[in-house]
């Protein structure tokens, strides 16, 4: 975009990032799109690309291979790669998550052992907390890791693992029994080794295949299926059992932000593909741009862009800073989100009866924004730890 979603303050190497992948993303992302998101097929190819850029280790420190860049410079990373297809930045979106998870809180061996493979995209990481009968209730986890021997004993159904079959490493959160009083001080979370692929992954660990999904396309959800899987005590994310849940919000709250911007990207093409729309199709002897009606929903698609943009880079500062972002990453997601259907939406009722048909790119668009409403928690949830934060930050003194 030449005028909207610009971000203040950055470096001379974080323009020079975003360059680059904007460049990949109009070269390679947008032109294969359509065609590998309606066969429903893994990118591969642009993959391989996002593998020799470095994106896979964009945040990883540099002493394990990684480039060491910000939240900020990731957020905006996906921002552009979602603006191109959201199933790739899906692709790269829980190995940052698992990564980040194991660069705040894993032990030295496991950083050592991980890091720079997956800085090399050689290990990809893919992310399991939901069950499915689970919801949002993340302290009714029934998947059990009991203790045997030396190490542990899973049993139990994890759901939604975006890259669960593409994946070979799975940050896994099960039950254990520490004796706390609190649900949630009995999670643990687990680095589960796996082969990439379906069926029996890992011995007692089946993948049973992909779920077919309204959007989303490309990227593999899947199920997990433990079985008596057996996996060592130095597998327990920083050796720390009972730590999972705060390790797993500390994943989730940099995944917000990472929603956030992939809702930025699919609303900033949504408006690029309408306002490109609205200028070369004509009514009554004129574009339709120039019709007030099409005009005023320009301008309200844009100031929605813009809002989102600049909430969603706040939370990433806010975040890279050191300080507390809860509040401020949800209401990034929250409010990213919505507008993202909205613009959408609105693109789509530009397009008119062209919006319908496959061969144009907002039905792929239309099909794909609601899955943010849901993803790192529904817009209730959002509200719900928006809330409580805000009590908790304006508590009454009467």
């Amino acid at each position: 975009m030449a005028r909207l979603a610009q971000t203040a303050g950055l470096t001379d190497v974080q323009q020079e990032i975003l360059s680059t992948v904007k460049d990949f993303v109009d070269k390679e992302i947008i032109p294969n799109a359509q065609a590998l998101e309606h066969a429903d097929e893994y990118p591969k190819d642009i993959v391989e690309g996002m593998k020799e850029m470095g994106l896979f280790g964009l945040t990883i420190p540099e002493e394990y291979g990684g480039l060491g860049e910000s939240l900020l410079t990731y957020a905006l990373v996906v921002e552009q790669i979602a603006r191109g297809w959201m199933s790739v930045s899906g692709v790269i979106n829980t190995h940052f998550i698992v990564a980040h998870m194991i660069k705040q809180h894993g032990t030295d061996a496991q950083k050592q052992h991980y890091l720079p493979k997956m800085a090399a995209g050689e290990i990809r990481g893919s992310f399991s907390m939901s069950e499915p009968d689970l919801g949002s209730d993340v302290a009714a986890i029934k998947t059990r890791a009991k203790k045997d021997g030396d190490g542990y004993t899973i049993d139990g159904a994890k759901m939604w693992l975006t890259n669960g079959g593409s994946s070979n490493l799975i940050a896994l959160l099960a039950k254990t029994d520490e004796g706390a009083e609190k649900p949630h001080q009995n999670l643990t979370t687990f680095l589960v080794d796996k082969t990439e692929g379906f069926g029996e992954v890992a011995p007692g660990l089946t993948i049973p295949g992909k779920i077919d999904k309204m959007g989303y396309k490309g990227v593999d959800t899947t199920e997990a299926v433990f079985d008596g899987f057996k996996i060592g005590a130095d597998k327990v994310l920083g050796e720390q059992p009972g730590k999972g849940f705060s390790y797993m919000m500390d994943g989730v709250e940099v995944g917000r932000v990472n929603v956030a911007a992939r809702a930025c990207g699919i609303a900033i093409r949504a408006f690029e593909l309408a306002v490109e729309y609205a200028q070369q199709r004509k009514t009554f002897g004129k574009a339709i741009a120039d019709h007030q009606a099409i005009a005023f929903k320009l301008a309200e698609m844009a100031t929605k862009v813009e809002a989102a943009h600049l909430m969603m880079v706040n939370a990433a500062r806010l975040k890279d800073s050191g300080a507390r972002n809860d509040v401020e990453a949800g209401m990034a997601k929250l409010i990213a989100s919505e507008y993202c259907a909205e613009v959408t939406q609105e693109s789509f009722r530009i397009h008119g009866g062209y919006g319908y048909s496959k061969e144009y790119e907002i039905e792929r668009l239309m099909r794909e924004a609601p899955f943010l409403l849901i993803g790192e928690g529904t817009s209730e949830i959002q509200k719900t730890i928006i809330s409580r934060g805000l009590l908790r930050e304006y508590k009454s003194r009467g």
